[in-house]
């Protein structure tokens, strides 16, 4: 890891480091997750890399050359973690996550900059939310630190074929996961556990173009959710569990059906707004008062996911959208950051009374992508895209973002991976 990723430990990963040794401390025999045990067995059969933007990668089933697997069992705790080749997984049909959803798992990319590095952003919030997941589905905690460098093992290994230095401005998918695959049936906390890490090829959905699709104009559209409701107060929403998804894919393929590009999920009677499919949605609108703001639904209450995309646009925003800042032009003007329970009766009035200024989502699958339409009760509010395909504050974001990634500036997000 490098000095700015040490120095910037944040509380989410204290806490991950926290619950890694209170598991050790449980029991002197148990063991911690600890990368330096890493031993690695190299594929004799390379995978076929698939072109940009190809129909293959649209596919999202290419996997990279190999993958990390880790087991945790409860008599030893971490066992020493491999690297080997892609392949499938074995377990018994009495698994605990096949019959519990004891499943967690993360979405973060590697992106190859444009002076050949290859980057990580800022991998220590992904790591220590897995552990957050994790423990809330009765799988162990682990050193949030151990798995980001397990991360950038597999990527010093995969990464030089699938993201070569003569094809900057790519990213591969990263997918960190945890099963319950433990034998025993019963509702008790899986005894064996396995961590694994994937990396795929992934489109870039933030376009919208795939070469196997009808061009479509910028922006998404979002369904408001009618008798659905994804997550609630003291639930799982903050969560990346596989029972967050699945139940959610019906109104999602419904929405689709029916033109929509994904769900904006709405919570309670006076319709809370919460989140956009798997993404963090945002508005800029002015107040009654006349005041401009950047608005996002809170994370208290545990209803929605603590994005690192919508943590990033959040501490940008405060950074960068205040007073006599340099990033200020005629059409980037200052405004407050606000993270408040707000309805969508408030976004239909500010959308008729004007005040509406553009709406975007974030996340890692989406990046940072502008929407031009929310259905709600089965009418259509237009939303603002000043620069016909996105609008000011989501396309400056989304620039910002991708200098950090790919190299352009200097950032202690993003993380370099060293490479031979």
């Amino acid at each position: 890891m490098n000095g700015h990723a040490v120095e910037s430990v944040s509380h989410l990963t204290q806490t991950g480091i926290e619950a890694s040794k209170k598991m050790a401390e449980s029991s002197s025999s148990m063991h911690d997750l600890d990368a330096s045990q890493l031993t690695v067995t190299l594929t004799q059969n390379p995978r076929e890399v698939p072109g940009l933007n190809s129909a293959e990668v649209w596919s999202v089933k290419a996997c990279t050359d190999h993958m990390v697997t880790v087991k945790w069992t409860d008599d030893y705790g971490w066992h020493a973690p491999k690297i080997v080749p892609y392949g499938p997984l074995e377990i018994m049909p009495t698994a605990s996550c096949l019959h519990y959803a004891t499943q967690c798992f993360e979405g973060m990319k590697v992106y190859r900059g444009y002076d050949g590095k290859l980057r990580l952003f800022r991998p220590d919030k992904n790591c220590s939310r897995l552990v957050s997941s994790a423990t809330r589905v009765a799988l162990p905690p682990f050193n949030p630190l151990e798995l980001e460098k397990l991360l950038k093992a597999l990527m010093r290994l995969d990464g030089p074929r699938w993201l070569p230095k003569t094809q900057p401005e790519n990213f591969l998918y990263l997918r960190p996961a945890m099963i319950g695959n433990g034998e025993q049936l019963g509702v008790v906390s899986p005894s064996e556990v396995l961590l694994f890490i994937i990396a795929v090829p992934w489109p870039d959905l933030s376009t919208g173009w795939s070469p196997s699709a009808t061009a479509k104009p910028p922006g998404l559209k979002l369904l408001a959710s009618k008798n659905d409701i994804r997550a609630w107060p003291g639930g799982f929403g903050y969560a990346k569990v596989g029972a967050n998804y699945g139940p959610a894919f019906v109104a999602q393929m419904e929405g689709r059906k029916q033109g929509y590009d994904q769900i904006l999920w709405l919570f309670g009677p006076d319709f809370q707004v919460t989140e956009a499919g798997a993404s963090n949605f945002f508005v800029v609108w002015k107040t009654k008062e006349g005041k401009l703001q950047l608005v996002t639904a809170p994370l208290e209450g545990k209803i929605i996911l603590d994005g690192v995309t919508r943590r990033s646009v959040l501490e940008l925003a405060r950074e960068r959208f205040i007073e006599s800042s340099e990033y200020l032009t005629a059409d980037i003007k200052s405004l407050d950051v606000v993270e408040r329970t707000y309805t969508m009766d408030e976004l239909v009035e500010a959308e008729k009374k004007g005040r509406l200024i553009e709406a975007f989502v974030s996340g890692t699958a989406y990046f940072i992508t502008p929407v031009k339409t929310v259905n709600f009760r089965d009418e259509d509010l237009n939303i603002p895209m000043a620069c016909e395909d996105t609008g000011h504050y989501a396309g400056v974001l989304k620039q910002w973002l991708l200098d950090i990634k790919y190299g352009k500036v200097d950032h202690e997000w993003g993380v370099v991976v060293e490479e031979e």
